[in-house]
């Protein structure tokens, strides 16, 4: 009887054993912007934007100070945030195609290992694809961009229909009515991919007037092109150009008038009213996780896809290697990592998930090229980049920026931009100390003195691409066709 009654003991405590373990699991709310500045955050220090929420994630965890992401596109930094993979190895090169269902990816990995999972928001791999995704029991999407107003969701797979009201409102509602489900014991993971502050920048009612006095100029990099390539300025008078249409805040267009400086302040008013929102939502998320005392067990996460040129060089959008373009802001908040933490080393979007998914016990990906950064947070790692390498192909439905190769330390950067048919890069690279010039207001290429560090980071590219599977000689991208000046089609804009 006393054998009989310890075995009963022993298959009882068995699932509640189990039970305890997923409980202690932290859960994960990540939340995704889309072309959200460094610095568009007043815990980054910016002049004029105050977002008190979000500072909070920083006041009571960790910021990076230098997060980078390895292509500044949507659709391929969305890819390597989930997969720990580089645009030329997971296959999403543009903003037109789908992640393959041959790439696992971390939200994927917490579902195989017990986790509740829910995406909401903007996906945006895959045009036109509003359907389900792998890895997530909860999902609810649009397709293309979605809008500001008024977008058509499709939740679960059964069919479009819109839902009035601001998306940032919406996408809100959805994820604070999951959160309050009940997920049977489990640890979740919920997704939040905003459309903000993606262009066309259009703010709520209550934000929409409240930068009117703040006078924004150009910057002064806008007016020092000559020893830049001669592809930026091209470049002003296009789709992604300070004299364009400015994601139609211009009306007439081109127009290089001083007086049209007004525009571009109006068109960057309207971006910071939308990060406002933002704001509010992240707000609303840390009411709900203390209220339903979840808040210190719950990895949060805060980042964007990947930055935004405001005028830098003359240039509005992303896609090159320019400082505004590459850098993003990550905030973590996790008691195990700390408080007030601010980490200096570079940070890239492939190390997202390596990172999560040991944070939350889960098996890792294999075969990625990002890193974990827990170690770094915790204790320090002497072992932790000092250069990484970035790439970008030229798009036909966006020809206003060339290929794209580029190596960055911690110190320099080196830029060229490879025809694409074998032939001598046909535009002129670029070099910028760094530490010395951070704006990268002087290039450098063309000084004497500077040849020895030049072909030393030519090697150093090289062996970057080569260590991350892409040796120059199998590097394959699309033949630069120059800077186009047309529009692009109305229903990818």
């Amino acid at each position: 009887m006393k054998r009989l009654l310890s075995a009963l003991f022993v298959l009882l405590a068995v699932p509640c054993a189990s039970f305890a373990a997923a409980s202690a699991k932290p859960n994960v709310l990540f939340i995704l912007c889309d072309d959200i500045r460094w610095n568009a955050l007043s815990c980054a220090g910016h002049p004029t934007l105050k977002t008190p929420n979000i500072d909070r994630l920083a006041a009571e965890g960790v910021r990076f100070e230098n997060m980078f992401c390895t292509t500044s596109l949507c659709s391929p930094s969305r890819a390597s945030i989930l997969t720990g993979l580089y645009a030329h190895s997971h296959g999403v090169r543009d903003n037109f195609t789908e992640l393959p269902l041959k790439n696992a990816h971390w939200a994927q990995r917490l579902q195989e290992s017990g986790y509740e999972t829910a995406y909401m928001g903007k996906w945006h791999m895959g045009e036109d694809n509003d359907l389900p995704r792998a890895g997530f029991d909860f999902f609810a999407t649009h397709r293309g961009q979605g809008k500001y107003f008024d977008t058509e969701w499709n939740v679960n797979g059964r069919g479009s229909k819109v839902i009035p009201g601001y998306y940032t409102t919406i996408v809100t509602d959805m994820a604070l009515d999951w959160l309050a489900r009940d997920h049977s014991g489990k640890p979740w993971a919920l997704c939040i991919g905003h459309k903000a502050p993606h262009s066309f920048y259009t703010p709520e009612e209550k934000y929409a007037h409240t930068f009117d006095k703040v006078a924004v100029p150009y910057p002064d990099t806008a007016f020092s092109l000559k020893d830049k390539p001669a592809w930026m300025t091209e470049r002003l008078y296009t789709w992604h150009g300070i004299y364009g249409p400015l994601f139609e805040w211009r009306k007439k267009f081109p127009d290089d008038r001083p007086e049209a400086v007004k525009d571009f302040e109006n068109m960057v008013h309207g971006y910071w009213g939308t990060i406002l929102s933002v704001d509010d939502s992240v707000g609303r998320l840390f009411k709900q996780l203390e209220q339903s005392k979840q808040l210190d067990n719950t990895v949060i996460v805060f980042m964007g896809d990947n930055g935004l040129l405001e005028g830098e060089h003359g240039m509005v959008d992303k896609r090159t290697a320019h400082e505004a373009s590459l850098r993003i802001p990550l905030l973590v908040r996790y008691p195990g990592l700390g408080k007030a933490k601010v980490i200096p080393q570079q940070a890239l979007t492939v190390d997202v998930a390596p990172s999560l998914l040991e944070l939350c016990g889960a098996k890792p990906l294999e075969n990625i090229q990002g890193k974990s950064w827990v170690k770094l947070v915790k204790e320090g790692d002497a072992k932790w980049r000092t250069s990484w390498f970035y790439e970008y192909n030229y798009e036909k439905q966006f020809p206003y920026t060339p290929n794209v190769r580029a190596i960055r330390r911690d110190d320099w950067k080196y830029i060229h931009y490879p025809h694409g048919d074998g032939a001598p890069d046909r535009h002129m690279a670029e070099l910028y100390d760094l530490k010395n010039d951070p704006q990268e207001r002087h290039n450098l290429i063309a000084e004497a003195s500077r040849m020895p560090l030049i072909e030393t980071l030519k090697t150093e590219l090289i062996q970057r691409m080569k260590e991350s599977g892409l040796p120059p000689e199998s590097d394959a991208m699309p033949v630069d066709q120059g800077i186009g000046k047309a529009l692009p089609d109305a229903k990818i804009r």
